[in-house]
């Protein structure tokens, strides 16, 4: 049992820890939502009082959950890039013509200055 059998063990053993580290769910801070990360759009929708279902589809989400960039679906055809605006308390979510603010499960989605809604998210 020389050289060979301790490389091998060596070998097992970092095996053994990168099979058990995989993609696992994490509390978004601000959001309050359980995401995976890996870009499901049916995980966040927001349902507004316009009766128009949002969906946001992540592109990117930090290590704590929190999705930092995202495909905002304004229609089923038709998506706008939003990114993750640093807010004190709460969320933006920020793209070419609207935006998102927010705080938990209640967000306000802008269409301008002067269109807005009031939406709620549905987790799925």
């Amino acid at each position: 049992m020389g050289a060979g059998f301790g490389k091998f063990v060596l070998i097992a053993a970092c095996f053994g820890f990168a099979v058990g580290i995989g993609p696992q769910p994490s509390a978004a801070a601000d959001l309050g939502l359980m995401t995976t990360g890996r870009g499901g759009c049916s995980e966040i929708v927001f349902t507004c009082e316009n009766g128009r279902e949002y969906p946001l589809c992540p592109i990117a989400v930090s290590v704590v959950g929190e999705v930092v960039t995202a495909s905002l679906f304004t229609s089923p055809r038709r998506s706008m890039h939003v990114r993750l605006v640093p807010m004190g308390v709460g969320y933006r979510y920020a793209g070419r013509g609207l935006w998102l603010d927010g705080f938990r499960e209640n967000a306000l989605l802008n269409f301008g200055k002067h269109n807005q809604v009031a939406c709620t998210i549905q987790r799925s």
